[in-house]
């Protein structure tokens, strides 16, 4: 696969913003439940880059095969807690916006969950690794994870 563009060549200024703006808001919640967030968005749009280079940061962080492996099925699988699977529904929800509005039990389950503050750092998050999604998959991009970490 051969990237269409460099987005960080082409625009530079925005690209670096973006990417503060990103390391900043996943910055701002529990390490663990960004991740699952990141990869089961990315699973959503198809983006492999992401869904690989997510993975391997879970793994790096300590999350388990397991639980990266179910991610797909987080409903039926209960290795994940309520905060999380809170955090899974809303990211379904916003990650496929143009199929229907947010169901309002997503949005129960998010408040029962998460304070309003993080309830606004969950969906930045969101907006955050669907915007990565687009410009991946747009753009044909592939970052290796090693090559990334460096």
């Amino acid at each position: 696969m051969t990237a269409k563009l460099d987005p960080f060549a082409a625009a530079p200024a925005l690209m670096k913003s973006w990417m503060g703006t990103s390391v900043a808001v996943a910055a701002s919640l529990e390490p663990s439940l960004i991740e699952l967030v990141k990869i089961r968005a990315s699973q959503i749009n198809g983006c492999a880059n992401c869904i690989n280079m997510h993975t391997a940061e879970a793994r790096a962080k300590g999350e388990t095969e397991q639980r990266i492996y179910l991610l797909s099925a987080w409903r039926e699988a209960p290795c994940y807690n309520e905060r999380e699977r809170a955090a899974l529904g809303w990211t379904e929800a916003l990650t496929r916006l143009s199929e229907d509005h947010p169901a309002e039990d997503a949005h129960e389950a998010l408040a029962a969950q998460f304070t309003e503050e993080e309830q606004v750092k969950l969906t930045l998050m969101i907006n955050v690794i669907n915007g990565w999604n687009r410009l991946a998959v747009g753009f044909n991009l592939w970052l290796d994870p090693v090559k990334a970490a460096a």
